[in-house]
């Protein structure tokens, strides 16, 4: 029943794309309840997941993270996304299906208008504000380009350097993409110019 489904949901999303295509309308052509692809795959970004053959959802994950402070989300996300491409269990997957993407327009379309379309998105209805989108999709955009130059082509020193190194050097610039530049600390200085000499 789990191949049944997954094989439905692979064809659909192929030919509407992700945001097109319902559990109902899945659970419809597959012949079975929709409380049953919920059982198997938690939620319709979990089942995409499964169809692109990735050992967790990273739309999933993402949700879970937003649930806490938004200035600690990018140490929290680089961790996590560094420990699940780290992992051969969940990272390998991962990276096979965005090397097939590579050659792949209809798999690329898919990881374009599900996947990422869903990071986006999400991140962009937690932060809120006009410029939400932009925000959301430059924050994906670093992230994409980390996992770029260290899985997929890897480039010193991002390749090997340790996780907490990566966070220490990549953090504050991913934060400010979501939340602006930091208050600058009070101290002497100039008019309008805190603390420059």
């Amino acid at each position: 029943m789990r191949g049944q489904i997954l094989e439905v949901a692979r064809e659909r999303f192929r030919r509407e794309g992700y945001e097109a295509v319902t559990m109902r309308s899945i659970a419809a052509d597959a012949g079975v309840d929709a409380a049953l692809i919920s059982y198997y795959f938690g939620s319709k970004s979990g089942l995409f997941a499964a169809v692109l053959e990735l050992a967790i959802s990273p739309a999933d994950t993402l949700s879970g993270l937003l649930h806490g402070d938004l200035e600690t989300l990018p140490r929290r996300l680089l961790l996590t996304v560094l420990a699940a491409y780290d992992s051969t269990e969940t990272g390998v997957p991962m990276m096979a299906a965005v090397r097939a993407a590579i050659i792949d327009p209809e798999l690329a379309d898919l990881l374009r208008g599900g996947l990422l379309r869903q990071l986006v998105d999400r991140l962009a209805d937690r932060l809120g504000g006009a410029d939400a989108q932009q925000r959301a999709g430059a924050f994906v955009a670093q992230v994409a380009g980390l996992l770029l130059t260290r899985y997929l082509v890897p480039v010193e020193p991002m390749a090997s350097m340790r996780p907490d190194e990566i966070v220490r050097t990549l953090g504050p610039a991913l934060r400010t993409t979501l939340l602006g530049a930091a208050p600058r600390p009070a101290g002497p200085g100039r008019a309008g110019f805190p603390g420059r000499p």
